[in-house]
């Protein structure tokens, strides 16, 4: 079972000279292919995020995480990302481990938050990761960056243009935050578009709100005066960005409760791709739960329970 962890069926087939069906059986009768809620004594932080199996197939599936103590477990991988599949999962989990939820961290993804809300009405709050935010705020200076560069492009000479080129390339790199030693090469380029600049400096106004330990109801009055600075302003690139915060800005607003985040999920994610790589792909959603589990779960439980889950 430790040879297992971290590796595939074949390659421990070939190191423990046994066949190959012989421990996939060993792996089924020794982990469950989805959660035992019997042993399960907290839930923490549950996270929700969907990853593709096949890339550019659209085949989603769902996995379902949770955070207690920097411990992480898998709990589910569903097949799909709809709101009726994920309403269906949350139901089963015991009233006993209700109390024991801290939140549902997911990105923007309507229906993972509308299952949680139909299953747990308002008693469990539902957080809008900051990162999947931020990268729909920036993505806004992203798009009016480009229309900018293309009509400064069009209206500078050559030479006036080849004269931003240190200030675009800074810019692009590091349009998260500019270093103050770094201000005299980006003026340039903010001197002409005025709009870049208004767009730089209201993403930076929003990256500060995030990053300053208030309440919710703090952070509320904030985000509006944001909306209405940038609504009075002449940019435009905001619009389809503020229509979601306006959608979202109460699981947005959560965030300010307790700083929670996705990031545990993202970490997750980052290790089903190896692991699908590692595989040649897994259709199998049972043996990717058990894979999943044994490579999060494997060392803390083996030779102290049962392999079971």
């Amino acid at each position: 079972m430790l040879s297992l962890i971290n590796s595939t069926v074949v390659d421990t087939s070939i190191k423990e000279e046994l066949g190959e069906q012989a421990i996939q059986g060993l792996l089924d009768r020794q982990i469950e292919t989805k959660i035992n809620w019997n042993l399960i004594k907290k839930l923490g932080l549950i996270g929700l995020d969907e990853i593709s199996l096949r890339k550019g197939h659209g085949k989603f599936v769902t996995l379902v995480t949770s955070r207690v103590n920097n411990e992480i477990s898998i709990l589910a991988v569903l097949p799909g990302r709809e709101k009726v599949i994920i309403q269906a999962f949350l139901a089963e989990i015991p009233k006993k481990l209700h109390k024991t939820i801290i939140a549902f961290c997911t990105d923007l993804y309507e229906g993972f938050i509308n299952a949680v809300k139909s299953i747990f009405k308002k008693k469990i709050p539902v957080i809008a990761d900051r990162f999947h935010v931020a990268k729909l705020y920036r993505k806004s200076l992203i798009t009016l960056r480009k229309q900018e560069l293309k009509r400064l492009r069009k209206k500078l000479s050559e030479e006036k243009y080849r004269e931003l080129k240190p200030a675009i390339a800074l810019f692009c790199c590091q349009q998260a935050l500019i270093e103050a030693e770094d201000k005299e090469i980006i003026e340039p380029l903010f001197k002409a578009s005025p709009l870049l600049k208004a767009a730089y400096q209201f993403c930076i106004e929003l990256t500060g709100i995030y990053n300053s330990h208030i309440t919710p109801k703090e952070a509320h009055g904030k985000l509006n005066q944001w909306i209405v600075n940038v609504e009075n302003s002449q940019l435009i690139c905001f619009n389809s960005f503020i229509g979601t915060l306006k959608k979202y800005q109460n699981e947005i607003e959560n965030y300010f409760m307790g700083r929670q985040s996705s990031g545990f999920v993202e970490g997750i994610n980052n290790k089903v791709k190896v692991l699908k790589r590692r595989c040649y792909g897994i259709y199998n959603l049972a043996h990717f739960f058990q894979r999943l589990w044994l490579d999060f779960s494997g060392y803390a439980f083996f030779g102290k329970k049962p392999m079971t889950v």
